[in-house]
């Protein structure tokens, strides 16, 4: 396998991936889809770490003046002479992108947007010596450069007329108009929105993107990426030309992220195949347009690791790339209804919901509703199929992120039960009282509360794990007692093992899911019948604790019941 190219695990420039001949996915076709679509600006909202930011640098070296036209050799853009002839190397590109800009304050977010524009000016150092600029203009020029240094008064007019400027400096350098490509534009409304300073930086990057987009005569066009859009703003009013295509757009489909041939390809590339279905169930399941994507991070990342590992599983690794505060939040915003939902989901089910697609930072929060939106741009979600009227059939696409859903659900049980000191203690007494009346109404209530993150198909016994779950997380509550699971005693595992702060006493419990609500009795009897056939009260005993209590509890669905025996 030596003669195997080099996955470009985290790599995002196509310069580089090219020259260094990784392995590259051939997403050259957008470069034909732009300039046979054409709009004056261009802005595609995708889930983060789907391609957006390669896709960038491919159309920067692909259209900018001086590159080198072998990158693309062999590469579908290439087979279409007549178009490469006219465009390829034939613009001056600017290119910005603004996942980095972000601070605590308004003040140091723009400073961070200064310093890259500035950066990204310095690269056309040959401006300061063209004899087709004039003194002002290398003056400007040299504003630019420096332009963190300007006095206040001055500072936020240059800024929103810096793009507009570089790209009339260029234009007049070469007598070409300019191509302004923006990656991750909203960024900095996220992070604004994060830290409270969202109105100043909607009045920047309006300000900015309109001088630049909309009254810029040395614009040829311009490429935006994002995963929201934010249209609301007016930070794009007024742009005639201006096109969106979001994932539900049937355009552009397969220009972000992996196909299905794409992905089998790659497998069989580096002798993989046998692991496709795998691949398919943890990172398969986005619906953009009409095409079945893969998230390329994650592709790419479970290669890398089969390579040098065959043995290697399948990890979440789109999902551990950046916090997930936003289901996070979705959860803890959820009403009855939307855990219902949330379990549907969990479940493998669809849920129809109404998409907006010009949300605002601002608004995630006003409703829940709002939140699903975000939920699908991002990623966390995608479409099963539409209905009319913006309504959308939304599922969860893979394993991994159902995953995710599952933690923050677990994290989000485990701070209601710790608020809820009130039912947790009754709960407590109950098991040391043997009161299963108590402990059976306190559960329910809790189960009422929880959202179930199990397959319908489950087998049983994994459906009695994520009730044994619950059981833990308030068991563990107690911090004077000693709570053991699946603790081997006697022919056996019990399920739980208990020590409470009395040397005397000793509780077990074995759970059971019930087929259907008039089983409940059954299944706890036949819990009681398995604890005292395989002795599990013997690690209890051999530890002093000679005042036993059995519990049976058995469980279906959000309803449970509780029997007790002393052994």
């Amino acid at each position: 396998m030596a003669d195997l190219k080099r996955l470009p695990v985290g790599m995002d420039d196509f310069k580089e991936i090219r020259k260094s001949e990784f392995y590259y996915i051939d997403k050259t076709k957008l470069i034909e889809q732009v300039l046979e679509n054409w709009s004056k600006v261009n802005l595609f909202t995708r889930p983060r770490r789907f391609g957006k930011t390669l896709n960038m640098s491919m159309l920067k070296w692909f259209f900018e003046i001086g590159t080198d036209t072998t990158f693309f050799d062999g590469l579908y853009i290439s087979k279409n002479q007549a178009l490469c002839e006219e465009y390829m190397g034939k613009y001056p590109v600017v290119l910005l992108s603004l996942k980095s800009v972000e601070g605590l304050t308004f003040e140091e977010a723009r400073a961070s947007l200064c310093e890259l524009i500035a950066g990204e000016v310095r690269r056309f150092k040959f401006l300061e010596k063209s004899d087709r600029l004039d003194d002002d203009e290398k003056n400007a020029y040299h504003d630019l450069i420096f332009i963190q240094n300007l006095k206040e008064t001055i500072l936020g007019t240059k800024l929103k007329f810096s793009l507009k400027k570089i790209s009339e400096l260029l234009y007049k350098h070469y007598g070409q108009k300019a191509i302004i490509l923006i990656d991750e534009y909203d960024v900095p409304l996220d992070k604004a929105f994060q830290h409270g300073y969202y109105r100043e930086m909607v009045t920047l990057i309006r300000g900015l993107f309109g001088e630049a987009f909309k009254t810029n005569d040395f614009l040829q066009f311009a490429v935006l990426t994002g995963c929201l859009r934010i249209s609301k703003e007016s930070i794009f009013t007024g742009l005639n030309n201006f096109k969106v295509y979001a994932a539900n757009d049937l355009r552009y489909d397969e220009a972000f992220g992996f196909t299905n041939e794409e992905v089998k390809q790659l497998l069989a590339d580096y002798y993989l195949e046998e692991h496709f279905a795998e691949v398919k169930e943890w990172y398969d399941g986005y619906h953009f347009g009409n095409a079945d994507i893969y998230c390329p991070w994650d592709v790419i990342n479970y290669v890398d690791d089969l390579v040098f590992d065959p043995k290697a599983r399948p990890k979440a690794y789109w999902i551990n790339s950046s916090g997930n505060d936003l289901v996070k939040r979705f959860i803890d915003k959820a009403d009855m209804t939307t855990r219902d939902e949330i379990e549907e989901l969990i479940a493998g089910h669809a849920v129809k919901k109404r998409i907006r697609m010009d949300l605002t930072y601002d608004e995630v929060d006003n409703t829940i509703d709002n939140v699903w939106s975000v939920l699908f741009t991002t990623g966390y979600l995608t479409q099963e199929g539409r209905e009319m009227d913006g309504i959308y059939r939304l599922i969860i696409p893979n394993k991994e992120v159902r995953e995710v859903f599952v933690l923050q659900i677990s994290e989000w049980f485990n701070r209601v039960v710790a608020n809820d000191r009130a039912s947790t203690e009754k709960i407590n007494r109950g098991f040391l009282e043997g009161k299963t009346e108590d402990i059976q109404q306190e559960l329910t209530h809790f189960l009422g509360e929880s959202i179930s993150v199990l397959d319908t198909k489950a087998r049983n016994e994994e459906k009695e794990i994520f009730y044994h779950g619950i059981l833990i997380g308030i068991l563990k509550n107690n911090a004077n007692w000693a709570v053991r699971s699946n603790r081997e005693s006697g022919d056996g595992y019990a399920d739980i093992l208990i020590k409470p702060k009395n040397p005397d006493t000793g509780i077990v419990i074995e759970l059971k899911y019930a087929r259907s609500f008039k089983e409940l009795d059954q299944a706890c009897e036949r819990a009681l019948e398995q604890i005292k056939d395989r002795r599990y009260d013997e690690a209890l005993r051999e530890d002093g604790r000679n005042e036993v209590l059995a519990y049976g509890i058995a469980f279906w669905k959000k309803r449970c019941k509780v029997v007790v025996d002393k052994i």
